[in-house]
C-alpha cells in the first residue's frame, strides 16, 4: 500500500522499491529470530536501520539549491520498519505503522500546502543566504577567490563554499554567508561583478527561513 501511493505520485522509490525494502526487512529479521532468537533478531534490525540510510541516501538529489528525495527516504525506512514488525510477527502494529505512514504522506499533504500559504514575517524570521555561481572547470578556482574577496569586501564574510562539477566542463560554486541580514542592493552588485569575469556562465543568490 505504501508503494503503491508512492507509484501513483511518480516517485522515485515507488512500489517495487518499498516492496522490496519492506520484504528484505521481514526476511533478516525473521531468519534472525528463527535461528538466534529475539537478541539476535534486535542486532539485525538496528543494522536494517542503519543500512536503509545509504538506500535512502540515493534518493535524495540536489538540483541548483534545491534537495529533491527528503520524503521519498523518510518513506523508505518507515517500509523498512513495517517489514521488520512483519517479521517479527507484529502483524498488528505492521498494519498500523503502514496507515501512519499512509496519512503522513496523503493527509498531511493538504495541511503542508496551507502552511505553505501562510505569510513569512521577514523581521523576526532569521534568513540564510546563498550565492550560486556557474563557471567553467578552468575559471574555478579565480572565479571563486573573487568571490569569496568580493563578498568580504561587502562586509559579507562566507561562511561556506561548496564546489559541485557538472556536465560538460561546468562547476558549481555555493557561497553560504554568515550574515543573516543583507542588503539586496550590495549583493546585486557583487553578482554583477562576478558576471563579467571571464569563464562565468550564470550567477543567483536566494534565501531561505532558518528554524
Amino acid at each position: 500500500m505504501i508503494g503503491a501511493e508512492r507509484q501513483y505520485r511518480q516517485r522515485t522509490a515507488g512500489l517495487r522499491t518499498n516492496v522490496l525494502v519492506a520484504i528484505g526487512a521481514a526476511a533478516f529479521v525473521d531468519l534472525a529470530q528463527r535461528i538466534a532468537g529475539t537478541a539476535e533478531a534486535v542486532r539485525v534490525i538496528s543494522y536494517v536501520v542503519s543500512g536503509i540510510g545509504f538506500l535512502g541516501a540515493g534518493v535524495i538529489m540536489k538540483e541548483g539549491m534545491n534537495v529533491r528525495g527528503l520524503n521519498t527516504a523518510a518513506t523508505l525506512w518507515c517500509s523498512a520498519a513495517v517489514g521488520a514488525c512483519a517479521g517479527t510477527d507484529m502483524l498488528a502494529e505492521a498494519g498500523l505503522l503502514t496507515v501512519f505512514v499512509l496519512a503522513g504522506n496523503t493527509l498531511l499533504r493538504p495541511v503542508v500546502n496551507l502552511i505553505n500559504r501562510i505569510p513569512i514575517n521577514d523581521k523576526s524570521a532569521e534568513q540564510t543566504y546563498e550565492v550560486l555561481v556557474i563557471t567553467t572547470s578552468a575559471a574555478l578556482d579565480e572565479v571563486r577567490d573573487l568571490l569569496v574577496e568580493r563578498l568580504e569586501a561587502a562586509h559579507y564574510p562566507v561562511g561556506d563554499v561548496e564546489v559541485t562539477e557538472r556536465s560538460n566542463d561546468k562547476v558549481e560554486i555555493l557561497a553560504t554567508l554568515v550574515s543573516t541580514a543583507v542588503d539586496a542592493s550590495e549583493i546585486d552588485a557583487v553578482i554583477a561583478e562576478i558576471e563579467k569575469q571571464r569563464g562565468v556562465l550564470h550567477t543567483t543568490w536566494s534565501s531561505s527561513t532558518q528554524d
